[in-house]
């Protein structure tokens, strides 16, 4: 037999991801006819020229071949060997052999203390899951809560695409909340009590909520009065919570810092709404994507149902190694006094600082464009600017023009989804700091003359 497009399930057939579609597909295909393609549609900083940070690099070489510790005195800081050591020591039988399903467990206690770290809070390795990458994670907890057809799982509009093509994929009903635009894209608690009630209407059973923070696309960033809000509303209507906090260290306003929910769940003590948090090795300012790298917490689960998901985990025997090394350099980076800090913290605060330069020159540079409009870009790695096309244009042929026209790949706001009778695209804030400038510029030439 050879296999058709009908004898393909409708649930696969329906999943669409936006973030490669075809206009990624046609900047591929110019790139090979030779034009300069600037890839500002997915979150991939290393594809932009950001560096790798030097101390993740040399303990995974350390870790992929071991046999260079006996050569690597005088090659790597003493901490890096130690690292490496440790990390050897902890699975046992090197990188090449299956760990526990869960993922070892020296590195999920080095997850358990990050995060006891950052928020004060008592928390627990068996707790943890490593993952590839947290998209992983978050396909596990959507498989475990739908069950039937009728379940729906809250999400905020605009959203990232892994949500809507999970839900879809597993053939459960995808309930929109929007996210107000006009207030630096914050959560109503109105819109979602109006969001869930329109979808009981329609005999819908919904029984959690996506919350992205910081967001994507959208990069604003979540107070702790909104996340209180969101925990208040979950519990009221007996939802589960995910919380995609991949951007955890992409905050750049002054002022600002992110806020987990884990933390205000423990500030007060909520007991009765179960939590699945998330958080990558591909994002921040380690930008290591190709590593698959990232873990999932879970809180307010009874054991029954963790049995469950340890279960789902071990289908797959494990996430890889190289990533789980990868989230430990993450979680467990150079302290003060070790050889390695000072370089680590001056490539950190390089990338950061180079984000936060090119947030500003993004949004400020947008909305010096007549019929465009961009809110600050306080999180994140996105903006997710309104534009005013002609009547009768659609999105996608304005971002696809885009391309044709200047090389600049960004994604339509349909792909993520926005108010009906708006327009939109998002775009990351990757590109190196003196391309960011010439895309701007380019945008403005191309907006002015396309209206």
């Amino acid at each position: 037999m050879t296999i058709q497009l009908k004898d393909l399930g409708r649930a696969v057939l329906e999943t669409e991801y936006a973030v490669r579609g075809p206009i990624v597909a046609r900047a591929q295909e110019l790139e090979r006819e030779g034009r300069e393609i600037i890839y500002c549609n997915i979150g991939n900083p290393q594809a932009l020229e950001q560096k790798p940070i030097t101390y993740l690099r040399q303990v995974l070489a350390l870790a992929q071949y071991p046999a260079l510790l006996e050569q690597a005195a005088n090659l790597f800081p003493s901490d890096v060997l130690e690292t490496a050591k440790a990390l050897l020591k902890g699975s046992r039988h090197g990188l090449g052999a299956y760990s526990e399903s869960k993922g070892i467990r020296f590195i999920r206690e080095a997850v358990a203390q990050f995060i006891h770290e950052r928020d004060g809070i008592p928390t627990d390795p068996e707790a943890i899951y490593l993952t590839d990458g947290a998209s992983k994670g978050v396909q596990t907890a959507l498989r475990i809560l739908i069950s039937d057809p009728s379940d729906g799982i809250m999400i905020p509009i605009p959203q990232y695409p892994l949500y809507s093509a999970t839900i879809t994929l597993y053939e459960g009903k995808q309930v929109n909340y929007y996210l107000d635009e006009q207030h630096n894209w914050k959560l109503s608690k109105a819109m979602l009590e109006m969001s869930l009630q329109e979808a009981k209407r329609y005999g819908v059973k919904v029984k959690a909520i996506c919350v992205i923070n910081p967001g994507n696309p959208t990069g604003n960033l979540l107070d702790h009065d909104n996340i209180a809000m969101v925990i208040d509303f979950a519990k009221a209507h007996n939802l589960a919570i995910l919380a995609d906090e991949v951007y955890q260290e992409n905050v750049y306003l002054p002022g600002d810092k992110f806020t987990s929910f884990a933390k205000v769940m423990h500030e007060k003590h909520e007991k009765d709404v179960s939590l699945f948090s998330f958080h990558s090795c591909s994002k921040g300012f380690l930008g290591e994507c190709g590593q698959r790298g990232g873990y999932m917490e879970i809180r307010n689960i009874p054991a029954d149902v963790v049995a469950q998901i340890t279960k789902l985990q071990s289908v797959s025997l494990c996430s890889n190694l190289t990533g789980q090394v990868a989230t430990y350099c993450m979680v467990r980076p150079p302290k003060p006094g070790e050889p390695s800090h000072d370089l680590y913290v001056q490539e950190r605060d390089g990338i950061l600082n180079e984000m936060k330069k090119r947030a500003v020159i993004l949004a400020e540079g947008l909305n010096q464009v007549p019929g465009v409009q961009c809110n600050v870009v306080a999180g994140a790695m996105y903006a997710f600017p309104r534009i005013q096309i002609p009547e009768g244009r659609t999105d996608a042929e304005y971002c696809l023009s885009l391309l044709e026209a200047t090389g600049i790949c960004v994604v339509p706001g349909t792909g993520f989804g926005q108010v009906p009778g708006t327009a939109h695209f998002r775009t990351t804030i990757l590109p190196p700091t003196h391309q960011m400038r010439e895309v701007v510029e380019r945008f403005k030439t191309f907006h002015v003359n396309y209206r």
